[in-house]
């Protein structure tokens, strides 16, 4: 650990949560994202944005480096999106995966998916459902920082991707995982962890690689796990399912923040890098948090090895504790870490829902009121 903390370096997060709308009857995904967004964007303006299917829609929040100014933020545009949703007779609803939804999928109509749908027609063909992601942006950051990052971030990602794992039903079927979103999104190339790139040349090198060997048709299907963003001076990351909790929505903001910001403090204080883990190990450790959540296994990057998720949230919080400290998160990352590993993760709640009545209709329902709740 550093001796000598940054304490002026306090970075901001903003966030982007990908949501399904769901149909007031059927409780089914439907196609009414056009009617919705034109409603939203007067509320949000361009804060609000179509998705890859006609039944998905995203809402991007404001940077912020207050967890309560994030949190109001993500609260009021849910809102609004959802009362938008409303007048199409749909639900706004935070999940991983559809629980209900039908076949085929409605594409938006758009030149660059239908370029997309041309170029990858197995990945496409193969998803079953829709999937939805909460992508949290840290910065603001150089693109060397924003590799650095990436870099350190690699160990820490599948613990919280197990947090936030909120999408065991998908098309009107039990996955038997935490996170079927996993098993969904990774249909498309590029889909994984970020390579430990260096610098910007390495960079660089890499995405043009992936454009001339066709894995990719632009910059913008660069799926790595976390990324530098292409038009902000910001990392992306990408591992997390959306939750309908916007309370864990904001506590994976937080964790991703003070995370980075020790990361930042060793680079700075000229700390060596932690040992490297192979690609091989870190895709068996998020393979394993999609399937089984909290009760899984993940790679240690403190002390090496594999280890459960819950001894990687000790240390997580231990890590990242003199950040937290700095700009007063402890104590709310701690009272919502507690409350997750009390209530259940998204995925548990979800099968809470299902299992008073055996009906996916509930937990639809139990999703939209979750998302919306203040």
């Amino acid at each position: 650990m550093p001796e000598r903390f940054p304490h002026h370096r306090i970075l901001s997060v903003g966030v982007e949560e990908e949501f399904l709308l769901c149909d007031t009857r059927s409780r089914s995904t439907v196609p009414v994202a056009p009617e919705v967004l034109a409603k939203a964007r007067r509320g949000l303006a361009e804060r609000v944005q179509h998705e890859f299917y006609a039944t998905q829609i995203e809402i991007n929040s404001r940077p912020h480096t207050s967890a309560a100014s994030l949190r109001e933020d993500l609260v009021q545009a849910r809102q609004i999106v959802a009362a938008a949703a409303g007048s199409a007779d749909a639900m706004l609803v935070a999940s991983g995966t559809s629980a209900i939804t039908g076949s085929p999928l409605p594409m938006t109509e758009c030149d660059r998916y239908a370029a997309m749908s041309l170029a990858f027609p197995d990945a496409v063909r193969q998803t079953s459902s829709e999937f939805c992601g909460c992508h949290v942006h840290l910065g603001t950051v150089t693109r060397p920082e924003a590799l650095a990052l990436s870099n350190g971030l690699r160990p820490w990602l599948p613990v919280l991707q197990a947090l936030a794992a909120n999408s065991p039903y998908c098309a009107a079927g039990d996955s038997g995982c935490a996170s079927s979103r996993y098993f969904q999104q990774r249909r498309w190339p590029t889909v994984g962890p970020a390579p430990p790139l260096v610098n910007n040349a390495e960079y660089e090198q890499a995405v043009r690689q992936l454009l001339r060997d066709r894995r990719i048709l632009d910059r913008g299907m660069v799926y790595w796990y976390a990324r530098p963003s292409e038009h902000l001076p910001t990392l992306e990351v990408r591992i997390a399912d959306v939750n309908a909790d916007v309370d864990v929505t904001v506590l994976i903001a937080m964790l991703l923040r003070g995370l980075s910001t020790m990361i930042l403090a060793r680079l700075d204080a000229g700390f060596a890098d932690p040992r490297p883990v192979s690609r091989r190990r870190l895709v068996q450790a998020h393979h394993c948090v999609a399937r089984h959540g909290l009760a899984g296994w993940t790679v240690d990057p403190v002390e090496g090895g594999s280890s459960p998720v819950s001894a990687q949230l000790s240390h997580l919080l231990e890590f990242a504790r003199p950040a937290l400290d700095v700009v007063g998160d402890t104590g709310a990352v701690q009272q919502a870490m507690a409350r997750v590993l009390s209530e259940g993760t998204g995925a548990q709640r979800q099968q809470a829902d299902f299992q008073s009545r055996r009906s996916l209709i509930d937990v639809v329902d139990g999703l939209a009121r979750r998302t919306t709740a203040g």
